[in-house]
């Protein structure tokens, strides 16, 4: 596909995203008052002209235009944004599916109206961890813990959302919890090689679960915060996408969630500059090695 017809598609799309969202919001829906739409729409077409189907084909030339154009208005409803690692896209047939990031879900619930803020965390063997049911909720007491008990075994994990009344709802998921959670999963290639951060991510979407659709925020924000919820964890559609490619995208987002992102833009930014500079003669590597680096 020619970089002229991607213009084509990308202005065509976002030009019925946008009339869509200006619809939405007529009808109620906000957007965070630092939320650039435009923006986010730019970074995701560049970021879908990266996501291929099985057989390598881009996904803007098999995915349905009316998948691109309602993924991508889920993603702006939702306040999210690939650039901060919020999101990522994979293909599923001819159908285009946006899955959020640990990060993603953290912010999307902040965005609800009563919700101050949100963490998690892992609890590993050795911990002191001790709750009790209050009230008929359950509530922190203690978390004890050692650096070095990092190294062991998974044993649970917990997340706690704090309102705006400063009340602190707990959500606590056993390891068998986490694990029946990640057998559902399309691939668990990435549970199996950052389990910390995906159990933080699990119980967090299982806390936000709960949270979402007891709230009264706008239906357009719980209906699309859903969706990409339940796209992670849904048997029923047939994945055509072959696994290394699936893990390939999928382990992607987890690692930009784990390094610095502004570390990964410097390193691209050093890649081309190298690209732009003429081939290192066997001459000039012997004379480098002898003077040895120059920094």
């Amino acid at each position: 596909m020619s970089n002229k017809q991607v213009a084509i598609i990308q202005k065509d799309i976002t030009d019925d995203v946008n009339r869509n969202l200006g619809r939405l919001q007529d009808e109620g829906l906000q957007l965070p008052s630092n939320y650039n739409a435009s923006n986010s729409l730019k970074s995701a077409f560049f970021k879908l002209q990266e996501v291929k189907d099985r057989n390598g084909k881009p996904a803007l030339e098999v995915c349905t235009r009316e998948s691109i154009a309602n993924t991508l208005l889920d993603m702006v409803v939702q306040g999210l944004s690939p650039a901060k690692t919020q999101c990522y896209f994979i293909v599923y047939g001819n159908q285009l599916q946006l899955n959020r990031s640990y990060f993603g879900t953290q912010a999307v619930l902040k965005r609800l109206t009563n919700v101050k803020d949100i963490w998690a965390n892992v609890i590993f063997d050795g911990d002191v961890f001790d709750y009790e049911i209050d009230g008929g909720r359950e509530k922190l007491i203690k978390h004890e813990t050692n650096f070095l008990n990092r190294d062991n075994d998974i044993l649970g994990a917990y997340a706690v959302v704090r309102t705006n009344d400063d009340e602190e709802i707990l959500t606590v998921m056993t390891r068998k919890e986490i694990d029946t959670s990640w057998s559902q999963a399309k691939t668990k290639n990435v549970q199996n090689k950052f389990p910390q951060e995906m159990a933080k991510r699990t119980v967090i979407n299982r806390a936000a679960k709960a949270f979402i659709n007891t709230s009264d925020d706008s239906d357009l924000l719980v209906e699309a915060i859903n969706k990409s919820t339940e796209n992670e964890y849904d048997n029923e559609r047939v994945d055509v996408t072959p696994e290394a490619e699936a893990q390939q995208q999928i382990e992607e987002n987890a690692n930009s969630e784990i390094i610095d992102i502004e570390y990964s833009e410097v390193e691209e930014k050093v890649e081309e500059k190298r690209s732009e500079q003429p081939p290192i003669t066997e001459k000039q590597s012997a004379m480098d090695f002898e003077n040895g680096p120059g920094f």
